[in-house]
């Protein structure tokens, strides 16, 4: 087996992003279970889709990053392929192109509703546990990043594409 490399990046194309939902809908819904027929909700519609890109052009991660009053960023439906979740490389790489990216654009806190299983790789990321919740009857833990760990980029916010918003709502 090859090593691949990675790339991780908004996904802004009709394509990219119609990718991403269908990924994000095999692992909270098919997979995981915790919804039904659809993760999408209402940030959505407010949300930057990030995506993780393999060698063949195949979206194999993905992310939300969304702000929800001024400088306060949340990030979101983390998830990776079933079959990339060997090591933690891909996951490392969302957190850290969310956050980063979050950072460039003005952000004083980003937080994140982590499952349970997840909160120690959070924490050796650098992330904060806030609170504990339980949500869709599963434990989670409110965190914060701790952003002098992510600094930021050069790469300036586009708007949200207008197809974005349509999948969104569909």
């Amino acid at each position: 087996m090859t090593k691949q490399n990675y790339q991780f990046r908004l996904a802004l194309s009709p394509q990219k992003i119609e990718a991403y939902y269908q990924l994000r809908q095999q692992i909270f819904c098919q997979e995981q279970g915790i919804f039904n027929n659809s993760d999408r909700d209402e940030h959505d519609t407010i949300a930057y889709p990030i995506i993780a890109i393999n060698d063949d052009n195949q979206v194999v991660g993905v992310v939300r990053i969304y702000e929800t009053q001024p400088r306060l960023w949340y990030g979101g439906r983390l998830g990776v392929h079933r079959d990339y979740r060997r090591g933690w490389k891909i996951g490392k790489g969302l957190i850290e192109k969310a956050v980063t990216t979050a950072n460039t654009w003005g952000c004083d806190r980003f937080l994140a509703t982590v499952q349970l299983p997840n909160v120690r790789f959070f924490q050796r990321l650098h992330w904060n546990s806030i609170e504990e919740l339980i949500i869709c009857d599963r434990p989670h833990h409110l965190m914060e990043a701790e952003l002098n760990f992510y600094p930021s980029t050069n790469q300036s916010r586009p708007s949200l594409p207008t197809q974005l918003q349509q999948l969104s709502a569909s």
